[in-house]
Parts: C-alpha cells; sequence; structure tokens
C-alpha cells in the first residue's frame, strides 16, 4: 500500500483509505459483525486512514470503529477523521464556538479519545468560508487540544478553493471520481501548492464505477441511492456524483473496459487512477463486505496508468458528462 502525508496535519496516511458512512447509515443495513469484518479487512490490506462523521448513523459509525480500536489495540495505529456541523439547520450562525465545543466532545466520547485526529466541517453552506470567526473557533480547539488538525468537506469547487486559501486548513475532503472531474483543473493544483491535503471522496460514483448495475439495478428503500437520486434528501451531487443514473450505468460500462484493457477491475482501476492523480492525498471508498474493502485496497498498490489512461478518462467525460454537471459543482 502507498502511504502519503495528508497534507498539513503533518500524518502519514495510506494512499487508499475506507468511507464509513455505509458503516452507520444510509446504505442499507449493516450489522456490528460486518462492520467489524469490513474494518479487519481493510486494515490487513494496509488501510490506515478511516473517514467517519458525527451523523453517520447518529455516531454509530465512530462508535464502531472505537469498538474495533479497542478490541485490536490500535489506537495511535490508523488516523481517525470524522466531521461536525450537521447536526442543526445549516446557517452560518450554527457555526459557533459552542456548537463547535458541544460536537468536538461527543466525538471524542463517540471514538473513546482525548484529541480528534481530524475534525472536518461537513459540507457547510457558503458563508462560513467567509467568516473568520468560523476558523478563529476551530484554531482555538487545535490549541487546547481538543483536535489536532481541521479541514473542510466541500461540495463545490469554489469552496475548495476557499478552503485552500485558509491558513489553518489541513485537509479539503472533495467528490472526486472519474465522472466528476472539475476538480483536476484548479483545485488540484491549488492544494498542492499550499501543501493541503486533498481527501477524495465518492470515488465510486456511489457504486457505478464498479461496472456492477444495470438499468434494472434497485436499492434499498434505506440507501440514499434510492431516496436521494434527486436530492431529496441532501446534495445531489452525494449520489451518483449527480450524474444521471441510466447514463451512468452506460459510461461505466465503457469505463470496464477501459479497466479490464489495463487487466485491472473497473473498482480498482477507478480507485487507483484516483490515487495517482497529482495532489490527491489519499481516496476513501466505502465498502459494505470483505470483498469490497479488499479490491478496494488493492488499488493502493497498482500499477501506475500513465497519460494514455487519464486522456481516456477525460474524453468519457468530455462526452456523457461535462455539459450536464460541469457548472453545476
Amino acid at each position: 500500500m502507498d502511504t502519503r502525508i495528508l497534507g498539513r496535519t503533518g500524518r502519514t496516511v495510506s494512499a487508499i483509505g475506507l468511507g464509513t458512512w455505509q458503516l452507520g447509515a444510509d446504505w442499507g443495513a449493516v450489522d456490528d459483525d460486518a462492520a467489524r469484518a469490513v474494518l479487519d479487512a481493510s486494515y490487513a490490506a494496509g488501510v490506515t486512514m478511516y473517514d467517519t462523521a458525527d451523523v453517520y448513523g447518529d455516531g454509530r459509525s465512530e462508535q464502531r470503529i472505537a469498538a474495533w480500536l479497542d478490541a485490536t489495540g490500535l489506537r495511535g495505529e490508523v488516523f481517525i477523521a470524522t466531521k461536525m456541523g450537521r447536526r442543526m439547520d445549516q446557517t452560518v450562525p450554527n457555526y459557533s464556538p459552542e456548537h463547535f465545543r458541544e460536537w468536538a466532545d461527543r466525538s471524542r466520547t463517540n471514538l473513546g479519545v482525548d484529541t480528534l485526529d481530524l475534525v472536518q466541517l461537513h459540507c457547510p453552506p457558503d458563508g462560513v468560508y467567509a467568516s473568520d470567526a468560523v476558523f478563529d473557533s476551530l484554531d482555538a480547539l487545535v490549541a487546547d487540544g481538543t483536535i489536532a488538525a481541521y479541514g473542510v468537506s466541500v461540495e463545490t469547487v469554489d469552496q475548495a478553493l476557499a478552503a485552500i486559501a485558509r491558513p489553518g486548513v489541513a485537509t479539503v475532503q472533495i467528490i472526486l471520481n472519474a465522472f466528476r472531474l472539475k476538480p483536476l483543473d484548479a483545485v488540484l493544483p491549488a492544494a498542492k501548492e499550499a501543501g493541503v491535503g486533498i481527501i477524495a471522496r465518492v470515488p465510486l460514483a456511489s457504486g457505478l464505477l464498479s461496472g456492477r448495475y444495470d438499468h434494472d439495478t434497485a436499492f434499498a428503500a434505506d440507501d440514499h441511492r434510492t431516496y436521494n437520486r434527486s436530492g431529496e434528501a441532501f446534495d445531489v451531487g452525494e449520489t451518483f456524483s449527480g450524474v444521471d443514473f441510466d447514463e451512468g450505468v452506460e459510461a461505466a460500462r465503457e469505463f470496464s473496459a477501459l479497466a479490464r484493457a489495463h487487466d485491472l477491475e473497473p473498482a480498482t482501476a477507478a480507485l487507483a487512477w484516483l490515487a495517482q492523480l497529482p495532489g490527491v492525498s489519499t481516496v476513501i471508498p466505502g465498502a459494505r463486505n470483505v470483498a469490497q474493502a479488499q479490491g478496494n485496497a488493492a488499488a493502493g498498490s497498482a500499477p501506475a496508468l500513465g497519460a494514455e489512461f487519464t486522456a481516456a478518462v477525460r474524453d468519457l467525460y468530455d462526452r456523457r458528462f461535462r455539459s450536464a454537471i460541469h457548472a453545476r459543482w
């Protein structure tokens, strides 16, 4: 598994991490044993970066990670990033020192730690990025040892660039995959120049890039791929990267053929390509079972895919998605 320094945190993390939204909620049922098996398999395959949030299952994801760390004795051996800010209405006044303290203390309890490795503001509204008071409050949490570092999870390129310009921001988490290429234009170069870590989320476009779905694929009622296809619950870009599902299925068939021409499974190729982009620190696919966890982690030691592969990905994006989504995020 390749490793890198995660931006201004100064910490070393695996090139392929594990996103743990699915271990909390919104991806169908995952029980405690299945969650533990995914965490075990990921670590065994070299994953040291685990991303969670206080609202994933109302803390269930954080708690499952804590129980796993206690059972395995891995505290201090892996990096745990969490998020805060979506427990209340998304208004700038709610991003206050009092709420930051409340949310951070709740995550510290859930994760069983005194100091959180990384806390990311969880896709806050635009006004937050312009507020000096917000970032002063985060600096205060670093100063008193509540958190070791902070970052921002964003929806748009403009938000990412605003966050990168903040001197205390250690990381930016952004949707980036073969169906969402806009961050390549300005965000990755700016982050690399500033020394800010980039955490690529939704790297498989909610599973589309695995090549396993067809036009008739159905998802559970409690899976966001059922209930958020039009943005009914949160930003539509979080579900299938905002692309039309049927168009995504067709594009995924093209991508799968490209991947197999390089002797890689589609999901492995999609993750390896992302991890190899200049400026990307780590990629955080989710996994609901051991096979997925192992397949994802394999991308961290895949051979270099090169400029020809990147050109093919850009061509696919330009033909199928650019006109529909490039300006939106």
